[in-house]
Order: C-alpha cells, then sequence, then structure tokens
C-alpha cells in the first residue's frame, strides 16, 4: 500500500481565536505544533466570508510551515489571485454557502465543468497542485479526469454522519461509494484523499483502502485538544491510521 499522510486542518484554531477576537490561539502556532506531532501537511480554507482563516493567516502559515500547505478555496476570480500570489504546495477547490456552518458536501463538478476547467488550468500551470472536493460518484470521478485535476479528495460527510447517529444500513451504503470511487481512482490516474468529519473510528476505517494515500482532519482534533491537547490528539489520529492501514 501507498504510505498514508494526514493533512491538519486549522481553521476551527482560528474560529475560536475570531469568536473573541484578538490574536490567540494563533493557527499558526497549531499548525507548527501539528507538525511536530506528525502532520504530513497543514489545510487551511480561506473562506470569502473570512469567518476563520483570514488573508494573513494564510501568508504566515507559508512562510512558517516546513511542510506542504494545502490551501482550500472556492472558484471564484479573488480566490484565484491571492491563491496565485500565496503559491501554496496545493489547491483543493471546494463548494461555499453564506448559510452553511461547514461544507455541505462535494462540489458539483459535473454541473460546473466549464466553470471550473480555467482555475484548474492556471493553478496548474502555475505549479500548484489542484484537488477536487467530490462526492465518491463515478460521474464526478470522471469529470476530475477530464478537468485534469491529478488529485481528488472524496467527501466522506455522509458516511461520517450515518455512523455517528448509529443508522448501519446508510454508513454501510455510503461507505461502498467511497471504497468503489477510491478504487476507481487508480485506474483514472488521479491521486486519493479523503476528508470530512472523520474521527479517530472512522479514520480507522477508511485508512484499509489501499488507494487512500492523505486523509485531511480538522475539526475532530480541534475539538479533542481541548481534553487532550493539540499533539496528543494528532498522535492518537496517527496511530488509529496506522492501525487501519495495517
Amino acid at each position: 500500500m501507498k504510505p498514508l499522510r494526514l493533512g491538519v486542518n486549522v481553521d476551527h484554531v482560528a474560529t475560536v481565536r475570531n469568536a473573541r477576537g484578538g490574536a490567540l490561539p494563533d493557527p499558526v502556532r497549531a499548525a507548527l505544533l501539528a507538525i511536530e506531532a506528525g502532520a504530513d501537511a497543514i489545510t487551511a480554507h480561506l473562506r470569502e466570508d473570512r469567518r476563520h482563516i483570514n488573508d494573513e493567516d494564510m501568508r504566515r502559515l507559508k512562510a512558517a510551515i516546513s511542510k506542504p500547505l494545502n490551501f482550500e478555496m472556492a472558484a471564484t476570480d479573488q480566490m484565484l489571485d491571492i491563491a496565485l500570489k500565496t503559491k501554496p504546495h496545493a489547491c483543493c477547490l471546494v463548494p461555499e454557502k453564506r448559510t452553511e456552518r461547514t461544507t455541505e458536501g462535494g462540489l458539483d463538478v459535473v454541473g460546473a465543468r466549464d466553470w471550473l476547467r480555467p482555475y484548474v488550468a492556471e493553478l496548474s500551470h502555475a505549479g500548484i497542485r489542484v484537488s477536487l472536493f467530490i462526492e465518491p460518484s463515478a460521474e464526478a470521478l470522471e469529470t476530475a479526469a477530464a478537468l485534469k485535476a491529478p488529485v481528488v479528495e472524496l467527501h466522506t460527510g455522509a458516511w461520517c454522519d450515518a455512523v455517528a447517529h448509529g443508522d448501519k444500513t446508510k454508513a454501510d451504503y455510503e461507505f461502498g461509494r467511497l471504497r468503489v470511487a477510491a478504487a476507481r481512482t487508480k485506474s483514472l490516474g488521479i491521486e486519493c484523499h479523503a476528508g470530512h468529519g472523520l474521527d479517530y473510528d472512522t479514520a480507522r476505517t477508511i485508512s484499509a483502502l489501499p488507494e487512500v494515500v492523505e486523509l485531511n482532519i480538522g475539526h475532530f482534533l480541534v475539538g479533542e485538544a481541548i481534553f487532550v491537547g493539540l499533539a496528543e490528539s494528532i498522535k492518537q489520529m496517527r496511530k488509529a491510521m496506522d492501525e487501519g492501514r495495517r
């Protein structure tokens, strides 16, 4: 199996900071601690409404961290301009709604194919690795391949929600979709990542899929950090992933 990487999302460190204003807790400090604890990459989502990560956070993250920076962004001209100036290792194109609490699903790559094409092309031309955050469907995967995106991140939210609510039938169905989609990435020549709503148990389970090479996890790790500290939550996540991979 390919090595399994852990990308730690620091958005919700910024959420806590912004709840009160000021500079603390600092998401850049969290990113540095995450790397020390075993993170292979740092993910941050610069939303159009700037509800957590802000422009200065992105600049400071790029300057401070020694691991790859994964810049989550909507496909807009403003975000494209910021990404091209920031030059992160990767950009993950995600959907955004002003009224959502968090990302509610995968990007509609089929319906937005023509809209997305120039964004994928321009980011790629700048040497930025493009990922598309998609639902685990054959149509979405084939469109991602047609757009020449080298990476997809499978949206695991529906599966994680079903697991959390004890709905085994739904959970089995959603995990089946993820398993089939992950397997399909190999024949399409696309690197497979996964994320959204993962905890220790679900991360352990999905880590067993050999095509998945990276998990991006944030909210759960920041929540666990309240009780055990951020470094320990990341170490325990890394342990769960390694167990699943074995």
